[in-house]
């Protein structure tokens, strides 16, 4: 094997495939990249037991086809400190040797008899936009559990709904539940819907690798997920079990419904937060008199207040309050100029969504809890 490229489309070749590789496994060749030249073109890839990663580079020059299989981060740490330009890259006997711009790197070689072959992706059911997954993906996936006991919280609903060509996207850790729903495009006329469970890390790192245009395909079957855009292919192991439905929960009767400025808001919550110890409430006390919305946070003498506009219908006052961070990470997810709150009253749902039309696309479900300043 022997090809020329430049130093920094092989680094982010290899960055993308090594990104699936286990920190540490008692089977060393997982640890490996394997490089293939065949066919013309460089093609990286990378697994361990729940994901694999697969990319093709054009822009390589062939010059003698063939595979090998390198340590993957160590090669990964070799293209970081390469010299800016074109590299070339050969196996010669038993090393794999790395070279440009008078640099010179050599990397023992790993046994490809003993390397597992990447699975094949699953069938295709559609296509979605690349800038509009990520975006989605990252809406929910604060909400995901981290609780590995759990491990079926640490997840993000798929759903497929071919009928109504909708993908939803949904996460909860029992105290947050943030779901969003964007459109997609079935492969066929008639397609079947789905409704899977995927790693949130591993379906936010994919998310986020793919690229910020274009389509993205979409690939289930009973026991993977699978992931292609421009010249990248990913595979991620399902989880079992299932996220409780979020269309009970979600249905409020009757509830006070403020609106207020986001970007006012979020800077708000994080500046009376400075002084909430621990899970310490922000409270956020609503009155429909004056058109304002009053927060504070802390006890005693060490609290933190600020007031903003904001409009109240379906009650006269309303005073909620929420864990902090649980709040933030609401209030970060959406990028509406105003956000709307759907309050059942201290301790009980309240629901965040946008202020705009097209707002029901992205809600965030939090539990109040009981006000306790002093």
């Amino acid at each position: 094997m022997e090809f020329r490229i430049e130093r920094s489309a092989l680094a982010e070749a290899v960055s993308w495939a090594a990104r699936v590789l286990p920190v540490r496994s008692p089977v060393p060749v997982l640890g490996g990249l394997l490089l293939d030249t065949e066919g013309g073109r460089l093609r990286v890839s990378g697994l361990d037991y729940e994901a694999s990663a697969r990319i093709d580079v054009e822009a390589a020059e062939v010059l003698r086809p063939g595979r090998v299989l390198v340590m993957g981060r160590r090669l990964l740490d070799i293209c970081k400190v390469l010299p800016e330009g074109p590299v070339e890259c050969a196996v010669e006997g038993s090393r794999f040797t790395v070279s440009g711009d008078g640099a010179r790197f050599g990397l023992s070689v790993l046994p490809l008899d003993d390397y597992p072959a990447l699975p094949s992706l699953p069938q295709v059911r559609g296509t979605v936009e690349a800038a509009e997954f990520a975006a989605a993906v990252a809406d929910v996936a604060v909400a995901a559990g981290r609780d590995d006991t759990l491990p079926a919280l640490t997840g993000i609903r798929l759903g497929l709904d071919a009928e109504a060509g909708t993908m939803t996207l949904a996460a909860t850790d029992r105290y947050r539940f943030a779901v969003r729903t964007l459109p997609w495009k079935a492969a066929a006329a008639g397609g079947e819907s789905a409704d899977v469970l995927v790693s949130a890390r591993r379906l936010t790192e994919i998310a986020r690798s793919l690229g910020r245009s274009g389509l993205v395909s979409v690939a289930l079957d009973a026991g993977s997920a699978g992931f292609e855009h421009a010249g990248m292919r990913t595979t991620v192991r399902l989880l079992d079990g299932r996220l409780p439905r979020h269309d009970k929960l979600f249905a409020m009767e009757n509830p006070a419904v403020a609106v207020v400025d986001r970007a006012r808001l979020v800077e708000a919550v994080k500046r009376v937060s400075v002084v909430a110890d621990g899970d310490s409430p922000v409270q956020m006390a609503f009155s429909a008199a004056d058109n304002s919305v009053h927060l504070q946070a802390g006890y005693e003498d060490d609290v933190a207040s600020q007031r903003l506009p904001a409009t109240l219908e379906g009650a006269q006052e309303m005073t909620v309050a929420f864990n902090p961070g649980y709040l933030a990470d609401a209030l970060a997810s959406f990028e509406e100029p105003s956000l709307r709150l759907l309050m059942m009253g201290a301790g009980q749902r309240a629901m965040v969504t946008g202020g705009g039309a097209g707002s029901e696309a992205h809600r965030h479900l939090l539990m109040s809890v009981k006000p306790q300043l002093a």
